[in-house]
């Protein structure tokens, strides 16, 4: 008889609406003993257990709330502790497959997009080297956002670019050159972002969408009537020429 070594499973849970949940994601989670999720508060609730929470039933798994700190890794001031805080976790996962229990890492969206996992990756690897992880796709917010207000992303020979609001240092370039740009995590730029639409002749082709499957949902393409009180992180920008 062979032991079987424990998995980790990465599993994209979708932007928020629970119905978005991949069969394949449901059924792993229902098997597993284990799930580890991420908040971005040590105090406060994981958004990813409450949308799992509401088609699954969790009574008697290990739940494990590990805290990612919502810092910009690119700061050296935050790299250090942030390092450290990942290599915990890491360890915590580590310790539960050397126990012979499989897991389930639950992220908003698709683990492969601005996923919270993969500040791991390597850790795990270093402390784990024959380490099992399986990575389970889910519906990005991208995609479902995109959907949601009738976009098309992309046709033939459009180019599309993908980027973090907070990291755009040129941002008119890539207005100029790509057919269709997704903004994502607006709420504290959107400001300066309306100002370069403006001067491109582009704010109407651009469309905003908020909170997407969840309470308090926003899509609007009237984008300078957005009040800042409305503005959330969960927020994407698309502009679609």
């Amino acid at each position: 008889m062979t032991n079987t070594p424990a998995v980790l499973y990465v599993i994209g849970i979708g932007p928020g609406d629970p119905e978005l949940l991949t069969l394949k994601a449901a059924r792993i989670i229902k098997e597993v003993p284990c799930i580890c999720v991420p908040k971005g508060r040590e105090e406060g609730s994981s958004l990813a257990l409450g949308i799992v929470s509401k088609v699954i039933d969790l009574t008697g798994k290990e739940i494990i709330e590990t805290h990612f700190p919502m810092k910009k890794t690119k700061s050296a001031e935050h790299f250090e502790d942030l390092d450290t805080k990942w290599h915990e976790i890491a360890q915590t996962i580590v310790r539960r497959l050397d126990k012979g229990r499989d897991i389930a890492f639950i992220t908003l969206g698709d683990p492969s997009i601005y996923s919270t996992f993969f500040y791991l990756y390597d850790k795990l690897f270093e402390l784990k080297p024959a380490i099992k992880i399986a990575i389970i796709p889910g519906v990005s917010s991208i995609n479902a956002s995109a959907a949601a207000a009738g976009i098309s992303l992309g046709l033939a020979d459009e180019k599309i670019a993908i980027l973090p609001s907070t990291y755009t240092d040129n941002l008119e370039g890539v207005l100029r050159e790509f057919e269709t740009v997704v903004l994502m995590k607006v709420n504290k730029t959107l400001d300066g972002i309306i100002q370069t639409l403006l001067k491109l002749d582009l704010l109407e082709k651009a469309t905003y969408i908020s909170r997407l499957g969840m309470e308090g949902e926003v899509i609007t393409r009237d984008i300078k009537r957005i009040k800042k009180e409305d503005l959330n992180y969960f927020s994407i920008l698309i502009v679609k020429k």
